[in-house]
């Protein structure tokens, strides 16, 4: 296999769901079985620490930190779980009680700041560390205070210190809890590292946009901060301006209220005592107060009728009738003059988030005690059918949920752990075939690989041309457009392993090129002369060459057969002409082939020109006139 190959292979383990079907192999041995799917195959997006220019990583707020007697453990509390790790590197869940305050008395000690608090190594005084906003140390039992954790008036660990203990077998060493994390030194405080790899405490509140283009996933987390896990990334959330989040959190807090949505001059209003107000900007509001709600937390409006709308509502109240069922999914069809509920069965949890099929006709909200789907017409007075919960998430409250653009992929924020995705379950009642390069519905074009999302296709077919079906499971399938195809339109006949034949009609073009991504949008970029994976910790480089990895650049030279992978020596080359744009730029392409060993994969080999602005980059490639999806690269001297 050549070096291309292995890249290749590597990609495919990397990047899952996306990609996890790209296949090669010999001739005559390019089809790929694999196990029946019995759960939602979640995909894991990110992780849950912060890159916020601190000492070291961070992740949210923890409350509490303390030692074990013999100080071989640390433990951590935060969002009512505790955590511990013995080697400082790796959490795990621990069942350990948080004690009590172990704060020295402050009476007759010249604080450092009002109201800080002391600890001591062992209880002494001798060696003794304030916390409030800054941590503080001082060896005279509190005469004089250095500030350690201070630079240029912020906290180099998180702003507030909300704990802080002191190992008892050194008093050099020293952990505090902060609005950031958790944070440790080991040379009384000169020095800070993060200790929060590892600690699943991200708290991801609401999904603002999923990836897309060049753009990543973005949430927001606690304190109106927007992060995102931009394509590429390998090692933490990053801040970023959301203008959408920014006015939704500005309106909100004019308006004291919990929720909002507009859709043209309609407004949705949710208050925290379980108020829902509606104004159309004619007629006087229409108020609603549910009875024995929770807050308000987020509405779902119909893009094309603002009168439909779904209202999710928050944990019990405190005040609410043991026993009296507490309504947290509401739906209106007429502006909120009549909302009925549609809870059913569902767990009496908080419910945070909720999205909306209109072509499938899905519900999905987010809750406490996880996600759950229902099919009901939104657009009608329906009862809907059963609420059925969705597997596989960790064991954590989910805060929102979002779907993709095509209602494909489903995006799921779980607190602590951050961000998930998996193919929509309503799709498995309703396939759609999709560009495989990045999921999104997209003309074919001869020789394209093409996703049929929702089913496991044994055979297809397009007219008299036999289709190549590469790879199955019980959600997914992948198929390969024949080179020969011809027409403005390609009617395709697919037949499921279990069901009826299922027949779609699909735009063809002459190319229809896409850059294969994974599915936090990091694109398949290769380093053409060392064979690695491009990404945010191994970018290109300034006169590099660079391999792009696409699907969709139409017939080849010679002619060569659908389902069959590429040879390893003199590749078909792309008929049509390629070319390829950084930031708006044309890039000289060397190469533009099938990639050696691959089936429905071409490979476009670029040369970087001398360059002098460095860092992030829009690159996509153009094939016969038509552009493909932009991805970010990442480039260096």
């Amino acid at each position: 296999m050549s070096r291309l190959a292995t890249v290749l292979v590597h990609c495919v383990t990397v990047v899952g769901v996306t990609l996890g079907m790209l296949v090669a192999g010999s001739e005559g041995a390019w089809a790929q079985a694999s196990a029946p799917a019995t759960a939602p195959d979640w995909y894991h997006v990110g992780n849950s620490l912060e890159d916020l220019s601190l000492a070291g990583l961070a992740t949210g707020a923890v409350d509490r930190v303390w030692y074990s007697a013999d100080g071989s453990i640390l433990y951590a509390s935060a969002a009512s779980k505790t955590f511990e790790t013995s080697d400082f590197e790796k959490w795990a869940g621990s069942g350990a009680e948080v004690p009590a305050s172990s704060d020295l008395s402050s009476e007759g000690t010249n604080l450092p700041e009002p109201a800080a608090h002391l600890q001591g190594f062992n209880g002494e005084r001798s060696t003794m560390y304030a916390f409030g906003t800054f941590v503080y140390q001082s060896q005279d039992g509190g005469a004089n205070w250095d500030n350690v954790t201070g630079y240029q008036g912020r906290s180099i660990i998180g702003e507030g210190v909300r704990d802080l203990a002191v190992s008892p077998r050194d008093p050099n060493e020293v952990t505090a809890a902060t609005s950031a994390g958790v944070f440790r030194s080991l040379d009384g405080g000169k020095t800070w590292s993060g200790l929060n790899d590892g600690l699943p405490n991200l708290q991801a509140l609401r999904l603002w946009a999923l990836p897309a283009g060049d753009r990543g996933t973005e949430i927001e987390v606690a304190g109106n901060l927007t992060l995102e896990w931009e394509p590429g990334e390998k090692q933490a959330w990053r801040p970023v301006v959301n203008q959408e989040s920014v006015r939704e959190a500005q309106i909100r807090r004019a308006l004291n209220v919990t929720a909002f949505a507009q859709s043209g001059s309609t407004i949705y209003q949710g208050t925290q005592d379980g108020r829902i107000i509606v104004s159309d900007g004619s007629n006087a509001p229409l108020q609603t107060s549910v009875q024995n709600a929770g807050k308000v937390e987020r509405f779902w409006v119909d893009p094309n009728d603002a009168r439909i709308a779904v209202a999710v509502l928050g944990a019990r109240p405190q005040n609410a009738p043991a026993g009296m069922t507490v309504q947290h999914v509401l739906h209106t069809v007429n502006g909120g003059a009549n909302w009925d509920p549609i809870t059913n069965n569902l767990p009496d949890a908080a419910v945070h988030g909720v999205a909306v099929s209109l072509e499938s006709g899905a519900i999905y909200v987010a809750s406490d005690a996880g996600v759950f789907f229902t099919r009901t017409d939104v657009t009608q007075l329906r009862f809907p059918g059963q609420w059925q919960p969705m597997t596989g998430l960790p064991q954590a409250p989910v805060t929102d949920v979002r779907l993709d653009s095509g209602d494909n992929q489903l995006w799921a924020a779980v607190e602590g752990f951050g961000v998930y995705s998996t193919l929509a379950p309503h799709r498995l009642g309703d396939p759609k075939v999709v560009s495989t390069a990045d999921l999104i519905a997209r003309a074919a074009a001869p020789g394209s690989l093409m996703s049929v999302r929702g089913a496991r296709v044994t055979s297809a077919q397009a007219g008299d041309l036999l289709v190549p079906v590469l790879a199955t499971t019980d959600a997914e399938s992948q198929i390969q457009i024949p080179y020969g195809a011809t027409g403005d339109t390609l009617a395709l006949s697919l037949v499921p392993a279990e069901g009826r034949q299922i027949g779609t009609l699909l735009p063809l073009a002459a190319t229809s090129p896409g850059i294969l991504v994974a599915p936090d949008g990091t694109p398949m970029l290769v380093d053409a002369t060392t064979g690695t994976m491009l990404d945010a910790s191994n970018p290109a480089h300034s006169r590099g060459r660079m391999q792009i990895l696409a699907t969709g650049l139409g017939r080849v030279i010679p002619d060569w057969p659908a389902g069959k992978p590429a040879p390893a020596d003199d590749p078909p080359a792309v008929a049509a002409p390629v070319t390829a744009y950084l930031n708006g730029n044309p890039l000289a392409v060397t190469r533009q082939v099938l990639a050696p060993g691959y089936t429905g994969i071409y490979l476009v080999e670029v040369e970087l020109p001398k360059l002098v602005n460095y860092g992030p980059a829009e690159l996509s490639i153009v094939a016969g006139g038509h552009a493909s999806n932009p991805v970010r690269v990442y480039i260096e001297p």
